[in-house]
């Protein structure tokens, strides 16, 4: 199944690509007749840095039938039925590669660590910066629940952690 995804990977980027997308993440769930294809986009960023407005309606139904169908010509999703599930990632987006953090600097993320720092796992805050492996959380951002959650670990304003140290990490819209 990996190297089916690797192929279906590899076609949604192109596709993707030549809409000014970008492929966030692709999933293959269930089994039998109640497999389900999804594939998360988002706008490419603009050259000076700012961040993309956001994938529309359009993008996703443009790209969802020129996928599709290259996906049945070249049947890369063999094995019977699917139902092709394409949208943006939300407000509260997965962070999963070193790129997300570069690009995100500056938002609000929640996270959980795979290791405890300072005898925690959870952290809510703002990423101050994304440097040679690690990432800053300022932790004043945090939601009042979140800090409460915090106290006895927060020993300061501010924590490093290793990005090979993050188990799951979220971006926590903003209104």
């Amino acid at each position: 199944m990996a190297l089916e995804l690797d192929r279906v990977r590899e076609i949604a980027e192109r596709v993707a690509a030549s809409s000014g997308l970008e492929v966030v993440e692709i999933e293959l769930r269930g089994g039998g007749k109640a497999r389900m294809l999804r594939v998360f986009l988002d706008k490419v960023s603009a050259a000076g840095g700012d961040p993309p407005a956001g994938v529309t309606h359009e993008d996703c139904a443009n790209f969802s039938r020129e996928f599709g169908t290259i996906l049945d010509i070249e049947d890369a999703v063999p094995g019977g039925s699917y139902t092709l599930e394409v949208s943006s990632p939300g407000l509260d987006r997965k962070l999963t590669r070193a790129a997300d953090f570069n690009r995100f600097t500056g938002s609000r993320v929640k996270l959980t660590t795979r290791q405890p720092v300072n005898n925690t796992r959870h952290f809510e805050g703002r990423l101050e910066s994304f440097r040679d492996g690690h990432l800053t959380l300022d932790l004043t951002a945090a939601s009042k629940k979140a800090r409460r959650k915090m106290a006895a670990a927060a020993s300061g304003e501010k924590i490093a952690i290793d990005f090979a140290n993050v188990e799951k990490a979220n971006l926590v819209p903003e209104i």
